[in-house]
Parts: C-alpha cells; structure tokens; sequence
C-alpha cells in the first residue's frame, strides 16, 4: 500500500526541531498558493533576483532558475539572463547529459497554458521546447537518476510523477514534500523532505517510509559519498545511511534557502536571502557567487 504522507503535526520534536517543522510547513503551504506572484527586474545585465527555485552547473557555469527565467552570474557575479524566456521556473534541474530540465508557468502575456509541463533545453538554455504535459502538471521539484529516469513533484496534486523518457509518466506516491533527490547509485531510491523528516522509497518512488526525523527543506545527491541537505534555518548537513543519518556541517550565510545543488562531495551551492553561495570545501566555508535581493523565499 502506498503510505501517504501528509499534513502530519510535528509530534515528538522538540526545540529547535519544532521549529524547523513549522518553518517547513509555512513553506509547504506557500509552495501551493504562492503560483504567479512575480517580483524583481530583468532589465538586462544585472538583474536583480529575489526568487531562485533551482540551480545548477554545467561544466564550471552555474545556471539560476528564478521566476523570470534562467540567469547566469557575468564576471563581476551579476546575474544574466541567459536566453529570451522569462518563464517561472519553479522545478529545474540538469540532467547527466546536460539537457535542462524545467517546469512552472510562462511569462506574463505569452500565452499558452499555466502549467508548462515539462520543458527541456539542449542548448543550456538558450531555447526551450515542451517536452510532455503542458496544461496539466507544475513540477515544484525534479531530479533524474543515473538511467535517466526523471522523477518530478507535483506539488499541486501532491503527487510523485515518473518517467522513462520525460514524455510517458507513471503516478507514483501520495506525499506533501518539498524537495526530492535521487541516488546517484540506485536509480529506484529517492529521497523527499516533509514537515515530520526525510523519507525514503527504494521501489521508484511507489512507496516511502521514514528515514530520519531530521526536518530539512532541500537535499540533493551528487555522488554515494555527497548527500546534503540544508534545513529552514540554512543549517547544511552532511547525510549518510542513505539518508538515515545526517550530521551538521556548518550555517550557510544569508538567512534562509531557496535551493540547493551538490556537484561532488566537496563542492556545493546553496540559494539564500542574500546570494548563491559555493563552497569548494564540503560546506565548511561559502563565497558568495550572485548577489540577491531580500525577498521572500516562498515557492
């Protein structure tokens, strides 16, 4: 039977836990009703951010998913916009192949329908085509395995969603999460972070059962030996057990996150309130890549 993991209350935890929780289901409910609020400038070289969904490294350059599109930070670390779509990328993510993945809403007076399924790029963003279910399903999360499996979060019907081609997709478990990831060495074990902790489903995602009361927001798996998670507070963990055991690495600077992405077990980049921080040495130290305003950090 496939467990559903929903609005649980946070029974048991206590202290800083607790409140991690409910910062965690503030977010949650702000991910499902927060859909078409805009903000900040894309005027062009040196556009200002204020809500990042998504980020990811091609080679050394790192993209930026936000509600005006995908950017890129120039030499001086002020974002670009890379490309002419200035659609809401609310799920995104690079495949092993490089292809750009992505989902949300397009940009204001374009057209088309509100949901813009999934939509890829083979040319690091610079066009974009739709891929499969366009009107139907806005990804707040996704991630592809090893065999290039893609798994995507449907946040608005709370539904984990599978596919072997990105075209043709399987429904999977009933959950209320925030972020997914997908081992990188066992293409069927994912990942989700809810309000009551991370759990774990080693059957493709048809079935989760706890794996750690820990309450992070955001994780991703970039190798066997580099699982991350940063929680509400932008406390960064190390994971290990598959995710069963999770040890505190340092704070990231900049308040709370809005996303994160680990290219190998020593380099990892973490959104917050402030910036896009890297740190090249496990989480120990960060710099700061991108510049971003304050704003709110509610998907």
């Amino acid at each position: 039977m496939t467990k559903h993991f929903s609005a649980l209350p946070a029974r048991g935890l206590r202290g800083a836990a607790a409140l991690a929780a409910t910062a965690l289901a503030l977010t949650l409910t702000a991910c499902s009703s927060s859909d078409g609020e805009r903000t900040g400038t894309t005027s062009g070289s040196g556009t200002a951010l204020s809500h990042i969904h998504g980020l990811g490294v091609r080679g050394d350059t790192l993209y930026v998913a936000t509600h005006q599109g995908v950017h890129t930070p120039d030499a001086a670390g002020r974002p670009t916009p890379v490309g002419d779509r200035r659609d809401d990328f609310m799920g995104f993510t690079i495949a092993p192949d490089g292809t750009f993945l992505a989902s949300g809403h397009p940009a204001p007076g374009t057209g088309g329908p509100a949901d813009l399924g999934l939509v890829a790029s083979t040319d690091a963003g610079l066009t974009w085509r739709t891929r499969s279910l366009a009107g139907k399903v806005d990804f707040h999360a996704l991630d592809t395995a090893s065999d290039a499996t893609v798994y995507g979060y449907d946040s608005a019907n709370g539904l984990l969603r599978v596919s072997a081609d990105g075209v043709t997709w399987d429904d999977r478990a009933a959950l209320r999460a925030l972020d997914i990831a997908v081992s990188p060495a066992a293409p069927g074990t994912v990942l989700a972070t809810t309000e009551t902790g991370v759990v774990r489903s080693t059957d493709g995602g048809r079935t989760f059962v706890p794996a750690s009361d820990r309450v992070v927001a955001y994780v991703d798996w970039a190798s066997p030996d580099a699982l991350f998670a940063v929680d509400p507070d932008g406390v960064l963990y190390r994971g290990s057990g598959g995710g069963t055991g999770w040890t505190r690495v340092s704070s990231v600077p900049g308040g709370a996150p809005q996303a994160l992405t680990v290219v190998d077990a020593g380099r990892l980049l973490v959104a917050t309130q402030d910036g896009v921080y890297e740190s090249r040495d496990a989480g120990r130290t960060f710099t700061r890549r991108v510049t971003v305003t304050s704003g709110n950090a509610e998907h």
